[in-house]
This record gives structure tokens, sequence and C-alpha cells, in this order.
């Protein structure tokens, strides 16, 4: 995916920020937003041209850290954070945007060489903490996200298990941060992690035992259960399979049984909170 005007722009500035000191985050926030905004307002048609921008800012930005041996997790959130912001200043952002803006991100990361599991936690974690700047809500949000970050994975041939653990961990994160709805986050999150592995043919299994395995450890950092967030990641995946088929819900249902990480599952569907 080479990089287009934008992305290079987003690269050259933040490699020169970088280069002179400065928190990482805070620079690529600042780079990606206001090169998002110079470079929609210079286009006719706004709604046609935000998700192709989107995308290329954040993979300038993920470039530029493989450029100045920056920490990619960290330039991923603030990217997407920056990104997300940009557009909100210019149009309406969209649960497409995000989703575009997260695949790109890991498409990215792959083209340098980087570890696309920790973009993929950075950039769920950026999307999450930008939802209230920009009027998403947290659940539309994380399925979005969770969609881009499967997208992405499957283009590069990243382990779409992993990829589902690390973007569970960056959710919750980003949800705290923001004092979203948690659970609700990790039940969007999961459904769009099942349902984006069945739209791209990847390991239904796989992608649902790491969406709840993320969610348990995610869990430590915050005042919700293991037990209600596993539940919430189970009961996502199984509702995503059920607009699948039968055999894509024995295989979800199979593969977040029981124990997991030391945790008793209990999937609920439909799913409410406790």
């Amino acid at each position: 995916m080479p990089l287009g005007d934008l992305g290079k722009k987003v690269s050259d500035a933040l490699v020169q920020t970088v280069k002179g000191a400065g928190e990482v985050g805070q620079a690529a926030i600042e780079a990606t937003r206001s090169n998002v905004v110079d470079s929609l307002r210079g286009v006719r048609d706004v709604v046609k041209e935000t998700s192709g921008l989107a995308g290329d800012s954040v993979a300038g930005a993920v470039h530029a850290a493989g450029q100045v041996g920056a920490e990619v997790g960290a330039v991923a959130k603030g990217a997407v954070v920056g990104t997300i912001r940009g557009v909100g200043e210019v149009t309406t952002v969209t649960t497409g945007v995000v989703s575009d803006t997260i695949r790109a991100a890991i498409k990215g990361t792959s083209e340098v060489g980087g570890d696309v599991g920790k973009v993929a936690r950075g950039a769920a974690d950026g999307a999450l903490a930008a939802t209230k700047s920009v009027g998403l809500g947290v659940e539309d949000t994380a399925f979005s996200v969770a969609r881009g970050a499967i997208l992405g994975a499957k283009d590069v041939g990243a382990d779409l298990g992993t990829i589902a653990r690390q973007s569970l961990l960056g959710t919750i994160n980003g949800t705290t941060e923001v004092g979203g709805d948690v659970i609700q986050a990790i039940y969007g999150m999961a459904r769009g992690l099942a349902k984006g592995a069945g739209e791209v043919g990847g390991d239904l299994g796989a992608v649902a035992r790491g969406a709840v395995e993320g969610a348990i450890d995610g869990a430590k950092a915050t005042t919700i259960s293991a037990e209600e967030a596993a539940s919430a990641a189970a009961s996502g995946a199984v509702e995503a399979a059920g607009e699948i088929g039968d055999t894509a819900v024995k295989t979800v249902t199979d593969a977040v049984s029981g124990t997991i990480s030391g945790v008793q599952v209990v999937i609920r569907t439909p799913f409410k909170k406790e």
C-alpha cells in the first residue's frame, strides 16, 4: 500500500517532530489531525474521500514510527485519535471510516516490519478513546474497529486469534479512558471480530477464543470482573456466529465454552448485562 500525498506529509511531519524530541503519542495526534483537516478541506467530495485519506494518514504515521524507531503501538494510538478528530472537524465520522482507519494501520505496520499485534491494540485503544469527541457510540465503534482489525490482519496474513486478543485489550483500555461502558464495548468488539472472521473465511474458533482471552486479561485493569468480561465476549461472538450459520455457531460455542484462563465462561444470548 504505497503512501499517498497525505500519508507522506504525515510521515515527514512526524519524523521531524520525533527527531526533535517530544512525546510520540501526542506528536502523532497533532501530525495526523492537522494534515487530515487540511487535506479534507481541499477535496470536492469530502464523504467519498474521507476513508481513503483517513487510512493514508494512519499508514503515514506508522511508516514514520518505523523510520525513527518509535514505539509503534503508541504511534498507532495517537495517529488513530488524531485522524478521527481531524475527520470530525470537517465532516461526520462514520463507522466505515473507523474500520478503514484500523485496517490501514495494520497494513502499514506490516510493510515496515512492525508488530501488527501491538498496532492492533494501540489502534483499537485510540479509536475507542476518540469516541466521545466525535459522537460515536462505544458498541458501534468497537464493532467497526473489530471488523477493520480482522480485514487488516487478513490482508497481511497475520494470526487472527492474536489480533482478536490484542484488539480486545486495546478496546478495554480506550473505553476505560473515556469512562465508557466497558462491557458493551467488549460485546461489540467480540461480535465484530467474529463477524469479520466469517466474512474473510478465517478461523472463527481461534478468533472467538482470542477475544475471550483478551477480555479476561483486560478486565484485570478495570473494576469489572473477569467473569463479566468473558461472558460479554463469548456472547458477542456467538451472536455474530448466529448470523453466519449453524456450523459457525457450533464452532464458536465449542471454542468459548467451559473454562478459559481459569475463568468459567457463561454464554448469554441475547446478551444482557447482569
